[in-house]
């Protein structure tokens, strides 16, 4: 009988922080400019289908777990003013971290 082989599986996919900012419209040293943005959803686009969707805890951390490739992020944010930066990310074939951040639009 032949040896079983254990195939390894490898998770790949996105883990961070997002952050949103500024939160005032004038920062002030000893005061933070920004905040973690608490009950995000994030949408994980590839090839114009959405492939996962998970929502920041209320540190502003998330976990999401993909297939290797390229994808758009879209955040369903609180204001049509506000945008997420990075846009699109790249998944490797390992877990790494990616911060996000919201800019408000507050000028």
């Amino acid at each position: 009988m032949a040896p079983l082989l254990a195939s390894l599986v490898v998770a790949s996919g996105l883990f961070g922080t997002v952050h949103r900012g500024p939160i005032t419209p004038v920062c002030r040293v000893g005061s933070p400019c920004s905040a973690p943005a608490a009950r995000v959803r994030l949408r994980f686009v590839r090839a114009g289908l959405v492939v996962r969707s998970v929502v920041t805890s209320a540190s502003g951390g998330y976990r999401v777990l993909l297939p290797p490739g390229t994808y758009t992020i879209r955040g369903v944010l609180s204001s049509p003013i506000e945008r997420l930066s990075p846009a699109t990310v790249r998944v490797g074939r390992t877990i790494a971290r990616r911060d996000l951040y919201i800019d408000t639009g507050i000028r």
